[in-house]
C-alpha cells in the first residue's frame, strides 16, 4: 500500500488552469500522492488571461476535478490553503485579501517556519515587463505559447521514436543569454526585497524556473510550475525546503505498487 508522504508546507505556482498546456491531471495526482499543514497556491493557478480571451469552453471538468482535491484536503486533513494572485489571475484583485473557513486569498504572505520568516509572493510586481509593459508581456505570452505547442509535437516525435519526454522549451530559455541573465537578475532583485524587509527568505513563482539556493543570507526559494518542470516546494517537520518534481512522486509511488503486487503474490 503507497503512504502518502507529509509535508508541513506545499507551495505550487504557475499551474494555468485554461491553458492546453496545463498539467492539471499530474498535479491533481500529485495532490493525491501528499499531505500537507499548509498548501499555498502561489499565483497563476488560474489562467484568467487565457479564459478571458477563449471564453470558459476552455475550462474543463479536471480544473473542477483539482479544487475538488484541494476542497478534500481541507476537510479531510484540516489543511489551510493560501492563494496569492498572480498577474495571470489578477482578477482576484477585487477580492483580496479575504478569509474564509481555512482558505485566505492574499496578494502577498508572510510565512513563518519555526524561527525564520519568509515573504510569499508570485513575483510578477518585481518583474518590470508584467508591470509597466503589460501589452510587451501580451506578446511574450503568445510566443511562449508556440513555444510550448512546438514542444508538444517535438515530444509527440521523440515518444514515436521511443525516446523519453524533453522539455525543449525549458533549455531554449537556459541558452539563451538574456533568458538567463533576466533570471538571474530576477533572484537578486527578490532577495535585495526580502533583506530590506528583514525577513530570513523569500518565496515566489513566476518565472517557471524552480531554485533553492542562498543571496547572502536570504534564502530564494522558486517553487516552478506545471507547466514545463511539473516541480513544487516542499517543507518538512523540521523546517527544511526541498523541491521536489512530479517525475520522483510518480516513480515513488509505481515502486510501491509493483512490490504491494509481489507481496501480495507471494
Amino acid at each position: 500500500m503507497y503512504l502518502r508522504k507529509h509535508y508541513r508546507t506545499i507551495v505550487l505556482s504557475d499551474i494555468h488552469l485554461g491553458t492546453t498546456h496545463s498539467k492539471v491531471e499530474e498535479v491533481s495526482n500529485f495532490l493525491r500522492a501528499v499531505n500537507c499543514d499548509r498548501l499555498i497556491l502561489n499565483g497563476d493557478i488560474i489562467d484568467g488571461w487565457h479564459i478571458k480571451k477563449n471564453g470558459t469552453r476552455k475550462w474543463q471538468a479536471s480544473h473542477t476535478q483539482f479544487f475538488k482535491i484541494i476542497m478534500k484536503m481541507m476537510e479531510k486533513c484540516g489543511t489551510e490553503v493560501i492563494y496569492v494572485r498572480g498577474n495571470h489571475d489578477d482578477f482576484l484583485d477585487n477580492l483580496a485579501p479575504i478569509r474564509f473557513a481555512n482558505i485566505q486569498i492574499v496578494k502577498e504572505y508572510e510565512l513563518d517556519c519555526g524561527e525564520k520568516r519568509y515573504f510569499v509572493t508570485h513575483g510578477d510586481i518585481f518583474d518590470r515587463v508584467t508591470t509597466q509593459m503589460k501589452w510587451l508581456a501580451h506578446l511574450g505570452d503568445a510566443g511562449y505559447t508556440f513555444l510550448l505547442w512546438f514542444n508538444g509535437w517535438y515530444n509527440r516525435y521523440r515518444a514515436w521514436r521511443g525516446m523519453p519526454y524533453d522539455s525543449l522549451s525549458q533549455r531554449i530559455k537556459q541558452k539563451v543569454k538574456s533568458a538567463v541573465s533576466y533570471i538571474s537578475d530576477f533572484e537578486q532583485t527578490l532577495a535585495d526585497f526580502a533583506s530590506a524587509r528583514k525577513c530570513d527568505g523569500i518565496i515566489c513563482g513566476h518565472i517557471h524556473h524552480p531554485e533553492n539556493r542562498y543571496y547572502g543570507n536570504v534564502h530564494y526559494l522558486n517553487s516552478g510550475d506545471w507547466v514545463e518542470t511539473l516541480s513544487a516546494l516542499v517543507e518538512n517537520e523540521n523546517g527544511e525546503w526541498n523541491i521536489v518534481y512530479y517525475s520522483e512522486i510518480a516513480s515513488e509511488e509505481l515502486q510501491a505498487k509493483l512490490t504491494s503486487n509481489i507481496l501480495s503474490a507471494s
